[in-house]
């Protein structure tokens, strides 16, 4: 059963096609991958499935219900969450204070409890924190719960944003480059996290250039080229695709 389903999406600005008329469906539980060359679309993709851009014309809906031309927020409350590609965190805080803001979508104290610190406040803050704690343990960042997050190396910050994003309790994750700038190892734990995320039942859209990392976590892949759909399928038939080795994967690609 289809997740998330968008139907003839397009993006323009001024005279620039950025998406052009895409559909596509997302089944629950799996890793979907929005591949192709710099400047193909796939950012501004993400940005519309997030919200933060308003589609030119076409759709999204999410189990049914229409986002299209709704604010961000809603998306984030409807079950979107994403990170992105450069990194959006607060530098100035705690690590665990950092995935906390996460939770905020679904605190139910208001300003009177705040200003008056009363029990429900407190309650709710450990609870944050505590919700904190198991997810930053869940990414593989539990040793760094005490940390400031300008402390932490930038491996470890791009799981510590997965961890906030995680803290919305999303059924979609979007996923914007999470290994760029990674070392081996770093990359191995990010594809490590991936699987554990589809497998606990999360859906996740990734916007990937390592496509060694693609091909292994990936469940189905769209190409996109100059935002046009070149390729769709499972991870072994893209890889094949001679459309597909010529745009993107290099001619030494297709027989790996």
């Amino acid at each position: 059963m289809s997740l998330l389903r968008v139907e003839n999406l397009s993006k323009e600005f001024g005279g620039l096609r950025a998406v052009e008329n895409l559909t596509f469906a997302i089944p629950a539980g799996s890793v979907f991958s929005i591949i192709g060359p710099n400047g193909a679309g796939k950012t501004t993709l993400l940005n519309l499935l997030s919200g933060v851009y308003v589609p030119s014309r076409g759709s999204i809906l999410l189990d049914g219900r229409d986002l299209t031309r709704r604010p961000p927020h809603a998306y984030a409350a409807s079950g979107i969450a994403r990170t992105f590609q450069n990194l959006q965190l607060f530098l100035n805080m705690s690590a665990l204070e950092n995935v906390m803001v996460g939770r905020a979508l679904h605190e139910r104290c208001g300003l009177a409890a705040a200003l008056l610190r009363l029990p429900a406040l407190e309650r709710a803050e450990r609870a944050a924190r505590a919700q904190a704690e198991e997810l930053m343990h869940w990414v593989g960042l539990g040793d760094l719960v005490g940390a400031m997050a300008d402390e932490l190396p930038y491996g470890s910050l791009k799981r510590l944003e997965i961890a906030r994003a995680l803290a919305t309790r999303p059924r979609l994750l979007l996923l914007d480059e999470p290994a760029a700038g990674l070392n081996a190892t770093e990359t191995l734990e990010i594809d490590a996290l991936i699987t554990r995320l589809a497998g606990s039942g999360i859906t996740v859209v990734l916007v990937e250039h390592n496509m060694r990392l693609v091909m292994g976590v990936s469940d189905h892949i769209l190409v996109l080229d100059h935002g046009r759909r070149l390729a769709e399928g499972a991870a072994r038939d893209v890889r094949r695709d001679p459309r597909v080795i010529e745009a993107y994967l290099g001619s030494g690609a297709g027989a790996a």
